[in-house]
């Protein structure tokens, strides 16, 4: 079951403390790159178009103010006049990844809004552009904080991917995990969302919604101990779906166990944050409901990857896939200290998910899932130049999608590998 460290306990006093004193002005989806003014021309890379496209070898993709504008066979695509050429050579051209499970609850992201720009910078690039992911979800941080780093990439101040954030979670009433519990003081305890009725819970993500959350999260089965979970209200879960969802957001779910995933399904919960921790009579019918509710699931199997039940969980998440069900990509980072996806994906593919699958879940299935298929997730003309070079090819080796090369948000190149 999850634990937190002491250091990320006490960030995450912090910031809670931090939200209940500060709101921002709502905004939607965001987090919009600067575009680079100059036409850019990467040549040369194996083009992958899409999880569900033929690979195109010795390809150009031609950049313009933040969009691709075209991308083909090199004998297809005319390179226009002065542009600035990247020899790709070798490499593996992608649709930029995101990371649909990160949290900025480390004391390093404290008062973000004061820190200097390169110090933040270099941690977004260990935590996220070195591995090529353009866009993070962070499930559970202070809002505040998070907003204003996210603020300072927006205008520039600050190199890193798109941020989105579902701000402060969601607990049962007496409900606040264990881990959480015996590390703070009650000052902070207090402060915590803990709603016992339905209006209250409405009116809780109504806040935070306003304040600039992107997306709300439910801990729907919260860990107290060994063996006990403290499951959430169904109406009081409910009504905090109800109402993300009635101004056009998502909604996640800490469900740990069969019980909380109930909870999650009556409350029409759009993604489940984790595998189910405990899977006792969770049943072929659950993976259906699941489905035809239309609810995504992050495996996060790097979370339970040295267990003795890893086994289980991976075939508790092929059965998942197999029947259909949307896999996003994430893997805790910020949570767990060590950021380096490799074992997620070694993870996914021990679980029998293809190269595709595991490219889907970090491009067209987010893309699809934030309503934003017409921008995001494949390499054609039209869409957002976030891009990632890889070194090598994850038809191959499912670890090449953690052997970046350089990743590009709006057509700039934010990453580079050290040769």
């Amino acid at each position: 079951m999850k634990r937190a460290s002491r250091p990320v306990v006490r960030c995450l006093a912090v910031a809670v403390a931090a939200f209940a004193l500060a709101a921002c002005a709502a905004a939607p989806l965001s987090g919009e790159a600067p575009a680079a003014p100059d036409v850019l021309v990467l040549s040369g890379a194996t083009i992958l178009p899409s999880p569900t496209e033929a690979p195109l070898a010795d390809g150009v993709v031609v950049v313009r103010a933040g969009k691709i504008v075209a991308a083909g066979r090199r004998d297809t695509v005319a390179i226009p006049p002065g542009a600035t050429i990247v020899d790709c050579r070798g490499q593996f051209l992608v649709a930029g990844f995101q990371n649909s499970h990160v949290h900025f609850v480390e004391p390093k992201w404290d008062r973000a809004q004061a820190l200097p720009a390169a110090e933040l910078s270099r941690q977004l690039e260990d935590i996220a552009l070195r591995w090529g992911y353009t866009t993070v979800v962070d499930t559970g941080s202070d809002l505040a904080n998070t907003l204003a780093l996210r603020d300072r990439v927006v205008r520039g101040e600050v190199t890193g991917p798109r941020i989105l954030t579902t701000g402060t979670p969601f607990y049962p009433v007496d409900g606040i995990p264990i881990y959480l519990k015996d590390a703070l003081p009650p000052a902070l305890l207090a402060l915590l969302n803990t709603p016992s009725t339905a209006g209250e819970s409405a009116a809780i993500a109504a806040r935070q919604i306003e304040a600039g959350a992107d997306a709300i999260k439910l801990f729907t089965g919260s860990v107290m101990g060994r063996g006990r979970v403290k499951v959430m209200s169904s109406p009081v879960a409910r009504a905090a779906a109800d109402e993300a969802h009635r101004r056009g957001r998502l909604v996640f779910t800490h469900a740990t166990n069969v019980a909380g995933l109930e909870v999650a399904l009556e409350a029409r919960v759009d993604v489940m944050a984790h595998a189910l921790d405990d899977r006792d009579g969770f049943r072929d019918a659950h993976i259906e409901r699941m489905k035809a509710g239309g609810m995504a699931m992050i495996p996060t199997l790097k979370l339970f990857g040295q267990r003795s039940d890893i086994g289980d969980t991976q075939r508790h998440v092929a059965a998942f896939a197999r029947a259909g069900g949307q896999i996003l990509f994430g893997n805790d980072a910020g949570y767990l200290d060590d950021y380096d996806p490799g074992l997620e994906y070694a993870l996914m593919a021990g679980a029998g998910l293809s190269w595709r699958e595991v490219l889907a879940s970090l491009t067209t299935a987010p893309a699809d899932r934030f309503g934003e298929t017409g921008r995001r997730g494949r390499v054609a003309p039209g869409m957002d130049a976030d891009l990632v070079l890889l070194d090598a090819d994850p038809a191959a080796d499912p670890m090449a999608f953690a052997k970046v090369r350089r990743t590009l948000r709006g057509g700039r190149i934010v990453y580079e590998a050290k040769r």
